[in-house]
This record gives structure tokens, C-alpha cells and sequence, in this order.
């Protein structure tokens, strides 16, 4: 049976290979052109090569996203880089503007996605794709349960939906806000997330955000996989190694469980509580069963920090000498966590600690910092350290 696809952002080409040894079965990129996260490190020419063949390697897939809203001057270009980059080995493009579809379907043999950007939400316009040769359609966000299958049904499209991340405020990112605010572009890769921005609104302090929660599907996962969808997108080509690393392990757990027909209460539940500490806001299931409400979003604003529980990304070994790239605090004694690349959560109790020099220190509290560590079981490179998350 073809399982479904568990697709995963990648800023960069180190997330690109972490996203690829946590389970993700395909990861989209950008470029430095033409992509809608042009604050992100993204992919030269040389990183795309390189990403390519390490994903091809483990028999993984590379999508690049092409989605700005493209002007009369960004068309100038497009068309030699669309070239350049199937040559290194891209397997698909996403583009939200449909003149490219026609044009990359004719000239070359790799797949088309429809980006979420194209705010598809109906059947019929699925169906039009369709004589244009599309492979996938992204729906919108906005598209409920009934709606998603009845656009399957009706037109036997591959059909790609998000699961997990931040939800843009406005009709899946058709916002203007950036641009009146900043003059940054939201469509062409400038978005400023005015939508996350908390605005006073009287002399008293009181204060008013339009900001929304984010995605959670994981425990509709199974439901998604019976009405027919294709591929489980999340969010998010700005957010960390350690991010990716356990949202992509914990939706790889409860996909596998799912065809494997191991799928239980208490490993769902597990699973949900990993998300929502590795998550910083609260998060539901928006438009999924119900037209969005209050309920799905913040109207006083909240206060973000960034997450602390990542202490360590293990970066070379000799034997059972780990070196560590350490990222927050942690010390000796402390019980924590080690994630794998191979699904394992490891209970570990640190019981020795030293320096790039190795010399014995008794805390980590300098970020950024290599450190080394003993231990006596194997570990693979990018296993990562974390606070203690189950008990």
C-alpha cells in the first residue's frame, strides 16, 4: 500500500538533512529567488545540488517552492532558473501563478504543485488544473473536512493539505498588511507578520491582535489518510532543527502506527503532549470541522519566548565521545531526553560533562558552545538533547 506522503519545510541545508533523517519522506525548499520566505537562509545553487543528492540517497524528494505572486519584473529570469534547478535534481516545483504550470509541464519532466497561495477550494477549480497536467493542488487553508473529500472524490487529483504550523490570518496568505505597514511584500516573500503584532488600542493599556492559533491534525491524522489525501504538509521553513526534529518523528509515529495498525489512545496522547511542548502557542483544528471562530484565536495578544527544552545537537563522535553543539542550559545530574533519527527517546542522566578542551566542567550554560559527553550506548550524529519531556 502507498502510505502518505509526510512532507517537511527546510530553511536551509541543515534542516533539509535533519528533515530528512527524522522522517519526513519529502521536504520543500526556496531558492534565493522567487520564494515566499525571503528571510529564511534558503538554497543557493550549490546547497539545492547538495540537498538533492543527500535526499535522493535515502530515497526522499525535494520540492522547491517557486510561489511568490509574480509582477511583470520578477518574470524576468524565471525561466533559465527554472532550468538551472531541475538540472540539480529538483523533483517538483510549487508555484502559485498558473502561467508557470503550463510552461514547466511542457519543457520538462518533473511535477507541478498548485501552492497553497492559489487559495483553491472548490472542485472545479481542481478540475481545471487538472487538463493543465497538475500533479498536486494544495488546497487553502481555509477548506473543511467535507469540502477536502468531496474535492477528492469528484476529481482524483493529488491532493496535498497542511497538518501542522502557523495559520496565516488572512486567506492563505493573500495580505496586504506587510505592505502598508513596512513596505515589504507580503506575496513576493516580505511578509513582516503584522498579524502577529499586538496593537494598543485605548489609553488604558488595553490591547487588541487579530493573531491565530496554530495547526494541530494529529489526532485526525487517520481520518485524513481514509478520505484520500496525498501528502501532510507542515509548516514552517523559519523554524529550528529541534523543531523539525520532533514534530516530523511525532507525526512519523502516528503515521506508521496508523498502517501498521498500532495506533493507540495512550500513544496518541503521548504524541500530542511532544507537540505541545515543542509548539510556542496554543493550537486546534481551525477550519476542519467548523467554520473558524473565537475560539481559534488570540484577541489580547501573547506573549512568545523562545523554546528552552533543546539543549544539544550531537555533531561528530569518536567511540563513545559525543560532541555536542550545545544550545540552552542544562548541568550535571540533570535527567533529560536523547531523540534519535531512528524514532528512539532515550532517557539519559548526565553524569559527566567537558569542554572542547576536555577539561571537566559541571554546567552548560553558554550557547553555541561544543561540549563533549561520554556515553556508553550508541547514538547517531544529529540525535538531540532535550529537558525531559515524558515520564
Amino acid at each position: 500500500m502507498e502510505r502518505v506522503e509526510l512532507l517537511s519545510p527546510a530553511g536551509d541545508l541543515e534542516r533539509l538533512k535533519i528533515a530528512c533523517i527524522y522522517g519526513a519522506d519529502a521536504i520543500y525548499i526556496g531558492g534565493k529567488d522567487y520564494s515566499l520566505r525571503a528571510n529564511a537562509s534558503n538554497f543557493n545553487f550549490e546547497d539545492i545540488k547538495e540537498g538533492c543528492d543527500f535526499a535522493h540517497k535515502l530515497g526522499k524528494k525535494v520540492y522547491l517552492a517557486l510561489n511568490i505572486v509574480f509582477h511583470n519584473e520578477d518574470i524576468e529570469g524565471v525561466y533559465d532558473y527554472i532550468k538551472n534547478v531541475v538540472d540539480l535534481g529538483i523533483d517538483a516545483f510549487i508555484v502559485s501563478d498558473l502561467f508557470l504550470v503550463r510552461y514547466i509541464k511542457s519543457n520538462f519532466s518533473v511535477e507541478v504543485h498548485l501552492s497553497t497561495q492559489a487559495s483553491i477550494t472548490n472542485y472545479q477549480s481542481v478540475l481545471f488544473l487538472k487538463q493543465e497536467h497538475i500533479d498536486r493542488v494544495v488546497l487553502a487553508r481555509e477548506v473543511s473536512r467535507d469540502d477536502i473529500k468531496k474535492i477528492i472524490e469528484k476529481t482524483g487529483v493529488d491532493i496535498e493539505v497542511f497538518i501542522h504550523g502557523a495559520m496565516c490570518t488572512f486567506v492563505s496568505g493573500r495580505c496586504v498588511l506587510s505592505n502598508y505597514f513596512t513596505n515589504r511584500d507580503s506575496n513576493r516573500g516580505g511578509c513582516a507578520q503584522i498579524c502577529r503584532f499586538c496593537f494598543d488600542i485605548n489609553e488604558e493599556d488595553e490591547k487588541f491582535s487579530m493573531a491565530v492559533k496554530d495547526l494541530n491534525m494529529a489526532s485526525y491524522i487517520k481520518d485524513l489518510i481514509e478520505i484520500g489525501v496525498k501528502s501532510f504538509k507542515i509548516e514552517g521553513r523559519m523554524r529550528s532543527p529541534f523543531y523539525l526534529a520532533v514534530v516530523l518523528s511525532s507525526y512519523r509515529r502516528i503515521i506508521d502506527a496508523i498502517y501498521d495498525n498500532k495506533l493507540t489512545d495512550d500513544l496518541l496522547e503521548k504524541e500530542l503532549k511532544i507537540l505541545g511542548r515543542v509548539a510556542n502557542r496554543d493550537n486546534s483544528t481551525h477550519f476542519y470541522f467548523k467554520e473558524a471562530d473565537l475560539t481559534d484565536q488570540y484577541y489580547t495578544g501573547r506573549q512568545e519566548s523562545s523554546n528552552q527544552d533543546y539543549l544539544g545537537i550531537v555533531i561528530d563522535k569518536d567511540n563513545h565521545l559525543y560532541t555536542i553543539n550545545q544550545r540552552n542550559y542544562f548541568k550535571l545530574g540533570d535527567e533529560i531526553e536523547i531523540i534519535t533519527p531512528n524514532m528512539d527517546i532515550i532517557n539519559y542522566k548526565v553524569d559527566n560533562l567537558y569542554n572542547e578542551k576536555m577539561e571537566e566542567i559541571t554546567v552548560a550554560n553558554q550557547a553555541d558552545s561544543i561540549l563533549k559527553i561520554k556515553i556508553d550506548f550508541d547514538l547517531p550524529k544529529f540525535s538531540m538533547l532535550r529537558k525531559k519531556y515524558l515520564d
